[in-house]
Parts: C-alpha cells; sequence; structure tokens
C-alpha cells in the first residue's frame, strides 16, 4: 500500500524491491542498508528500513556495508509496530511479577524468544531488576516463535502483536504487557510496560523513510509532506494487519526525524560500551 501512494504522490510508477539480505538471530537485518548507500541520490530510490538497521547494527558488528550515519538521509519515521510480551497461557500466569516469581521457582527451565535487539535488551533488564531465571533461545522470526510457544518448547515471547493476536483472542496465549506508548485498541485490557511501572530505555520497533546520502534537499523536503498525507489509510490498513500503533515520534519532519536517530544511537553507544547490545544477538543472555 505504501508504494503505491508513494507513486501517487511522485506522479511516478513505485515499484518495490526486497532487499533485506542476510538476517542475524535478533532478526537484525545487516545488509539491508546497502541500497540506500549504493544507489545513485537522484530521488529516485528510497528505502524503508527497521530500527535494528538505522541504530543499532553500527554497534553490534565490526564491518557494515554501510554507515547509517553517513550513508543515509532522513526523511520520516514512518511507524512504530507494537510489541507485546504473551506466554502460553497453560503457564497460568497474568503479570510480569508472576512471570519472575514463577521462572524463580523453576530456576534455569523456562525459555523465552525476543527476536528484535530493543525486545532482547529489555528482556535482559526485566531478568536482572526482577531476578527472572529465565534462558533465552535464538529464533530466526515470528512463525518459529509463535510455534515454540504454542508447543511449550519456549513459552514466552516478545513478539510482534499481528504474530500472536488471533491465539490471545483463541485463549491458547496470554498477554502480560505491551512496548506502545499507549494501549492498543486491538488488546485494550493488556497494560504498557509504562503502566507497570517500568521506567528504562524502551526503544520500539520502527521503520523509517531514508534517501541516499547527498540526496537533494528539495526532493527530502517534498517526500515527508506526501507520505504524511497517504499515511493515514496506511495506518488504519496496518492498525488492523501489522498492529502499526500511532505515536507522536512517528510521521516527522527530516530534521526531528534525523535528531531522533541521533538521539537513539547514543542509548545504542551506551548499550555497546555495558556490553548489553552485544549480548542481545549472542543467545541465552542469562
Amino acid at each position: 500500500m505504501f508504494m503505491r501512494v508513494a507513486g501517487e504522490e511522485f506522479q511516478k510508477a513505485a515499484r518495490a524491491a526486497d532487499r533485506g539480505g542476510k538476517t542475524g538471530p535478533a532478526g537484525a537485518s545487516i545488509s539491508a542498508g546497502a541500497p540506500a548507500r549504493e544507489a545513485p541520490p537522484d530521488g529516485y530510490t528510497i528505502c524503508i528500513l527497521p530500527v535494528e538497521t538505522l541504530s543499532y547494527n553500527k554497534f553490534l558488528f565490526k564491518k557494515l556495508a554501510f554507515d547509517p550515519e553517513k550513508d543515509f538521509a532522513p526523511i520520516t519515521n514512518l511507524f512504530f509496530v507494537t510489541q507485546v510480551l504473551a506466554v502460553n497461557a497453560a503457564m497460568k500466569v497474568r503479570t510480569l511479577d508472576e512471570l519472575a516469581a514463577l521462572s524463580k521457582a523453576k530456576p534455569g527451565t523456562l525459555s523465552y524468544v525476543a527476536p528484535s535487539v530493543p525486545q532482547s535488551l529489555f528482556m535482559d533488564k526485566f531478568k536482572q531488576s526482577s531476578g527472572a531465571d529465565m534462558v533465552k533461545v535464538p529464533y530466526r522470526g515470528g512463525g518459529d516463535a509463535v510455534n515454540g510457544i504454542l508447543s511449550g518448547a519456549t513459552p514466552i515471547a516478545f513478539l510482534g502483536l499481528a504474530n500472536v493476536i488471533s491465539h490471545l483472542r483463541a485463549g491458547t496465549m496470554t498477554a502480560l504487557a505491551i512496548d506502545s506508548e499507549h494501549r492498543s485498541p486491538l488488546i485494550p485490557d493488556v497494560p504498557t510496560l509504562r503502566e507497570l511501572g517500568y521506567r528504562g530505555d524502551i526503544t520500539q520497533v520502527y521503520f523509517g523513510l531514508v534517501a541516499p546520502a547527498g540526496t537533494p534537499a528539495p526532493i527530502i523536503t517534498r517526500a515527508q509532506p506526501g507520505v504524511r498525507a497517504h499515511r493515514a489509510p496506511c495506518r488504519r490498513s496496518g492498525a488492523r494487519t501489522w498492529s502499526i500503533s500511532a505515536s507522536s515520534r512517528s510521521s516527522t519532519s527530516p530534521t526531528i526525524f534525523a535528531r531522533y536517530l541521533k538521539d537513539n544511537r547514543v542509548g545504542r553507544r551506551a548499550h555497546r560500551q555495558g556490553g548489553g547490545a552485544r549480548a542481545a544477538v549472542e543467545g541465552d543472555t542469562r
């Protein structure tokens, strides 16, 4: 849908090219930014990139095919994707406190999945602050993680809401918390992490729109209002299909988005210095 409305805005045929590349155990796309670096800065190439590519990978990997700070021209933050901490309903836990208590009663026997780096970091902090004793298991994607929850092999996961919402409604999974600023209208009874008292750093999974560095400012300036104007129908569809969440930080101007990325990377650099971000992609961080 986004490519269709983008084509309408620029009065050009828009073609989507999936260039995800190699994927690491934390779900961080390692080479997705290469097309933006390699393409000429003429306005004919724009890339939709995830949080890992824009903020984390620089501090996780020794070598990348691009530098997100130097090779991309920020346009706007498109949207955030609501993530939910869900468990197998047979565990009969309904709160984070109950989850921590159960894990301490059965030390080292409960396993969890957190494919994206931000959620993996949260789980590390949750274990540290609560004393929860759980083992991280790396999965490459949401489908396998969902199967792990349902089978009980890995009964706990922090995943995109779209992956689990049908199972929540069927009663085979229980949602303990979501990471968005506000409660989701799809699961209004599930509290946010902020509501539950968590005051640490929460970086939601988001997708940003960028162009190759050096793209003329008039093109960048023209692109953002067009995205914003056509964002409403995409969001309505996304809210139903992908659990896209509204946020005061999305659909921002190029300047504001660039500042957001800069601030976000400062936090990621701190994680690297503390060893947390690197640990988040290395399997069990217990």
